[in-house]
């Protein structure tokens, strides 16, 4: 059985009594175009009683773009492990089907080669990027902004020369690192390790490194290397990390995680080592992500709202591209710390309360 044919232009020209071009012209809202108001509403109304839907590939030739949104994340194996991704992906989907674009979702897997890029922007795949997890040896992304392409990244490094050219959403990851480790340091905590969710070269792992330093140094806590360990994003190499931790006594009796999917992975190690959570190690972790209130015990954790992220993003982005460049151009989002059972301040404010 075949479908029903698809209308076409020359049909709508038929029925409206004018041209294939004022057709054309009409329903890709050509600029600079004078045409009659009362010729506008009948191609419109001939194209609605037909069922006519434009050609996407034509529509990109007469327009100059192509209604498409990339989002750039760094690994594709990502979405397999970060449950931080696909949150944030919705949001960005969500406001761009909205808005008429559909999205494009690549990787870049190796920002130094020099054509890490070229395939998405000068090929004319899509109208604007959004790019997420960019790295500090990523040379490409500043220039493609100081070109104006648009973009818009999901955190944010301030570029020298850049600063009045970039577009970003963000939570302050500096900040929201010193409040996680303080709360831990205000339980009490002096052995405190890190495990970040990214190799170094993530400028969001620098960021929530330098918060946990940052926070030691305040409270005069000597910083200790051996109590930091790098994940690789996975809640695996988060157990493996936190197994190494407990290679050697005395063991830390805190941890903050780089992100969440790494806090499960550590709280796994933790358990299989025959310790208790937060009796013996107590854990806050970073993003929130739908699971952490059904951890066991439930996750003390910093919340970062991906899905406002990725609406936020293609907000921006979208605007970037209509010529409507959002009024900010950085949009910085609270990270409040949502405190559960696994850092143990309920706990002590239970037992305090009992006393």
């Amino acid at each position: 059985m075949t479908g029903k044919p698809r209308v076409t232009s020359y049909q709508v020209a038929q029925r409206a009594g004018v041209s294939r071009t004022t057709v054309s012209l009409v329903l890709n809202e050509v600029p600079g175009v004078n045409i009659r108001e009362e010729t506008r509403r009948r191609v419109l109304k001939a194209a609605e009683e037909l069922g006519y839907v434009p050609n996407a590939a034509a529509r990109s030739l007469v327009s100059g773009q192509t209604r498409t949104l990339g989002l750039v994340i760094s690994h594709a194996e990502h979405l397999q492990v970060d449950a931080f991704i696909p949150q944030l992906l919705y949001g960005f989907g969500l406001v761009s089907r909205q808005r008429g674009y559909r999205v494009l979702l690549e990787t870049v897997e190796d920002v130094t080669k020099p054509d890490a890029y070229t395939e998405l922007v000068r090929g004319n795949r899509i109208d604007g990027l959004a790019v997420l997890n960019f790295r500090c040896d990523d040379s490409q992304l500043p220039e493609l902004i100081r070109r104006g392409f648009p973009v818009v990244l999901i955190g944010f490094h301030p570029w020298p020369g850049l600063e009045d050219k970039i577009f970003a959403v963000e939570t302050d990851g500096v900040a929201a690192a010193i409040r996680a480790t303080r709360h831990l340091i205000a339980l009490g905590h002096r052995r405190i390790a890190h495990i970040t969710f990214s190799p170094e070269n993530y400028y969001a792992t620098q960021d929530r490194l330098r918060g946990y330093r940052q926070a030691l140094q305040t409270a005069g806590i000597e910083w200790d290397p051996a109590l930091v360990r790098y994940g690789n994003f996975s809640a695996a190499s988060g157990y493996r990390a936190m197994r190494q931790l407990l290679r050697r006594k005395p063991y830390p009796t805190a941890l903050f995680a780089g992100n969440d999917t790494i806090a499960l992975g550590a709280m796994a190690a933790i358990h299989r080592k025959g310790l208790r959570i937060p009796e013996d190690i107590a854990v806050v972790g970073y993003d929130d992500i739908p699971t952490t209130p059904y951890m066991v015990p439930p996750l003390t954790t910093v919340r970062i709202s991906p899905l406002e992220q990725g609406r936020i993003a293609a907000e921006m982005l979208s605007g970037l591209i209509e010529g409507n460049p959002p009024q900010h151009r950085r949009i910085c989002l609270p990270a409040p710390l949502i405190v559960r059972e696994s850092c143990g301040a309920k706990r002590q404010r239970a037992v305090s309360a009992g006393r």
